[in-house]
């Protein structure tokens, strides 16, 4: 096979395919009068001094709008229990209702910005706006993390131990994956 990147169903296809497992973004962010909460699979790290993570909504909807206007928002991390909650919040509402709400998930409080974060994710980035990026029809969203929630039941010896925490990865259309399934390769010299 060959594609036409100019085929854009097809290539978003065969990209969201290809690029797999992708990390979820469970962004929270809030209007001031609505708390908005939406998964995003376009998401990374993007930079460590400073801490920088980035999402890349297809469409400025609501929760990438708040999160530009007010220029805050909260990186939720989703695990598999999790998942039909996250799912939950990516039903297309209105504007003035709020996903935390159609989903049930509990809001918690943030320390250093004003939008909620979800309290059952034991992983929550509090991000102040770094950056936009317009990248043809999207736009990418950069935020510097400003404050970390991470449950200290995942840490060993201080630090975030991956032996001990599952994360959700979107693979491609109704598709996802865990990360429970590792193995480890030594860096050569």
């Amino acid at each position: 096979m060959e594609l036409d990147p100019d085929s854009v169903d097809s290539m978003y296809r065969t990209l969201s395919t290809a690029v797999v497992p992708r990390p979820i973004a469970w962004v929270s962010s809030t209007d001031g009068e609505t708390d908005n909460l939406a998964p995003y699979s376009f998401f990374n790290v993007v930079g460590i001094d400073p801490p920088v993570v980035m999402f890349a909504p297809a469409s400025m909807k609501d929760t990438p709008r708040n999160a530009v206007e007010t220029e805050e928002f909260v990186v939720n991390v989703v695990t598999p229990d999790l998942a039909e909650s996250m799912n939950a919040s990516s039903a297309t509402l209105p504007s003035d209702a709020s996903e935390f709400d159609h989903a049930g998930v509990e809001r918690a409080p943030s320390v250093v910005v004003d939008a909620p974060r979800v309290g059952a994710s034991p992983i929550s980035f509090e991000c102040v706006l770094y950056d936009t990026v317009e990248v043809g029809t999207s736009t990418m969203v950069l935020g510097e993390v400003v404050y970390a929630h991470v449950d200290d039941e995942l840490l060993t010896d201080g630090k975030l131990d991956v032996e001990k925490f599952d994360a959700l990865g979107r693979l491609a259309g109704s598709q996802y994956t865990y990360t429970r399934d590792r193995f480890g390769l030594e860096r050569p010299d």
